[in-house]
């Protein structure tokens, strides 16, 4: 399955632990992520990330193209609810994912949920959509 990442800049360590923590799991799929989540994602794990541009230089915008086209599978964006950073992108990509029945996860919770489920088999009807 192809899985976007990105995070607000306060939550940029917490998605680097999230990776370490289901490092066993991520490694199986393909990884895409904004510029410095990427970066910061590969230096403490070793997976391989595709990297979009840095989030408000186009990432977003590169994210959501992926989407549209329906070539990302689940979506995890861990955001600070206290910054109003990119808000109208995130709000732009959530909008796109739930267009295109694409699971997202805003918070380590939901994350953990459909990571979790992912391995488990219960997002396996993604592939009816490719």
């Amino acid at each position: 399955m192809n899985i976007a990442l990105a995070a607000h800049n306060n939550k940029k360590n917490l998605m680097q632990n999230f990776c370490i923590a289901y490092r066993h799991i991520l490694h199986k799929h393909t990884l895409y992520a904004t510029g410095s989540t990427g970066r910061l994602i590969e230096e403490v794990t070793n997976l391989p990330v595709h990297k979009y541009l840095a989030g408000p230089l186009g990432g977003a915008q590169q994210l959501g193209a992926q989407i549209s086209s329906n070539d990302i599978d689940l979506v995890i964006i861990l955001r600070d609810p206290s910054a109003p950073m990119n808000e109208p992108d995130l709000a732009q990509i959530i909008k796109l994912c739930d267009m295109h029945n694409i699971p997202v996860a805003t918070n380590l919770a939901s994350a953990e949920m459909l990571v979790l489920g992912m391995e488990n088999g219960d997002l396996d009807w993604r592939n009816m959509y490719k």
